[in-house]
């Protein structure tokens, strides 16, 4: 399926300049690596609102946690990577790294 399409001229120009500076060969390749990335950031924002509407259903739901619970746990995560990273560190001097 064949398109005719008006860039305007200062996205007509940035277009010519990519394909002079040899980053892509036409504006065809251009124009189609920029749908595919439109492509791409609609399926993340429909991840996103995916991921919201559920959210937003667990707590209509009741399936929530307090601030606190959630607080505490994230603290005692990262915690336990504290004493991992500090226990890699001692292991990578020990074996003189």
């Amino acid at each position: 399926m064949a398109s005719d399409v008006d860039l305007g001229p200062q996205l007509e120009s940035y277009v010519a300049s990519l394909i002079e500076k040899g980053r892509y060969n036409s504006k065809s390749e251009v124009l189609r690596e920029g749908v595919r990335l439109v492509q791409e950031r609609e399926a993340w924002l429909a991840a996103l609102d995916a991921g919201i509407a559920r959210g937003l259903a667990d707590a209509e739901a009741g399936r929530v946690s307090s601030a606190d619970e959630v607080f505490d746990r994230l603290e005692a995560r990262y915690k336990n990577w504290d004493n991992r990273d500090a226990d890699e560190a001692r292991h990578h001097r020990r074996r003189g790294g």
